[in-house]
């Protein structure tokens, strides 16, 4: 056995005749490897008798942690961003030794504390959290620098550089924990602008429904030209509908969306939309629930991608 007491896969090996190669594919389970039963069992056994425990146990234990990161994400706050933020998580969390898991959806607090039990992670993240807990101004990108007032602000701010100074946002039918803070920042962005609050409206994901919806409250409001989309999903429901109904865009109605999922390229006309250096923003939270500094990475700032709907 090694002089530092922990017993290493070399002991393993030694102790079950096979190399210490064959030990590493038996205990991780490799699947490339073909490896016959009987030498199998032999391993297991051997890391039984001995005690073995894998490297990455033995440095939790020693660190009062795992090296798990829980990301929890609410429903309703799905979507191109945060798929984007958690790559950019797990990337940074692996390069680090960590590994990232993610749970969707409503948690009871006793479904997490049995997480946190099972598992001791090193940090867990909730998505949004400043933003669903009354401090929005305190995100990663300052709030109104490069955090979602930012972003809000830019989407309003093109609009309005085109010449429309009333402006509707529209949101999904089904509830998201960011659509009152959208549109606060919104409205402050309005202001900023000296333009209207914009009023919003829901865009049910049926497609005559949606064209209903759209119809319905740009009858209410005649005066509005431009519908600026809470994500790109939602700004495509309102292209479509508006095709429907007849009106054309931009001519008729501009539209503009948010968070760039790609699909926008694909439509006529293309939709405009914000892109916003999500990967970043899950690098960048990944540090810092390590503790580590940020050092020089900077998320792009967020930019308006032009296409033919404005």
């Amino acid at each position: 056995m090694g002089n530092s007491g922990r017993v290493t896969l070399n002991d393993v090996a030694a102790a079950s005749g096979v190399s210490r190669a064959t030990v590493s594919f038996v205990l991780n389970d490799d699947p490339r490897q073909t490896i016959s039963a009987a030498t199998r069992d032999r391993v297991k056994q051997a890391a039984r008798e001995l005690g073995y425990v894998p490297h990455g146990v033995a440095r939790a234990l020693r660190e009062g942690s795992s090296r798990v990161v829980v990301l929890n994400i609410e429903a309703g706050l799905e979507g191109h961003y945060s798929h984007s933020y958690i790559q950019g998580l797990d990337a940074e969390l692996a390069a680090h030794e960590h590994v990232l898991l993610v749970r969707h959806g409503h948690h009871t607090p006793q479904s997490t504390r049995q997480v946190l039990d099972a598992i001791a992670p090193r940090a867990v993240i909730r998505f949004g959290e400043t933003y669903l807990t009354g401090r929005e101004l305190d995100d990663l990108g300052g709030g109104w620098r490069d955090g979602l007032a930012a972003h809000s602000a830019l989407q309003l701010r093109h609009l309005v550089e085109h010449g429309h100074t009333h402006v509707a946002v529209a949101l999904p039918d089904t509830e998201s924990p960011l659509a009152a803070t959208r549109l606060k920042f919104t409205g402050h962005a309005a202001r900023n602008l000296g333009v209207p609050v914009p009023d919003s409206f829901a865009t049910p994901l049926e497609p005559s429904a949606c064209a209903e919806a759209v119809e319905a409250f740009l009858t209410e409001a005649p005066e509005v030209t431009a519908i600026a989309g809470f994500n790109d999903d939602v700004a495509l429901r309102v292209l479509m509908a508006l095709r429907d109904l007849g009106r054309r865009v931009p001519d008729d109605m501009a539209v503009i969306g948010f968070d760039d999922n790609g699909y926008g390229a694909y439509t006529t006309p293309g939709l405009t939309t914000v892109h916003v250096d999500a990967e970043a923003h899950g690098r960048l939270s990944a540090r810092l629930a390590l503790g580590l500094g940020t050092g020089a990475l900077r998320p792009l700032p967020a930019r308006v991608v032009v296409r033919q709907s404005v």
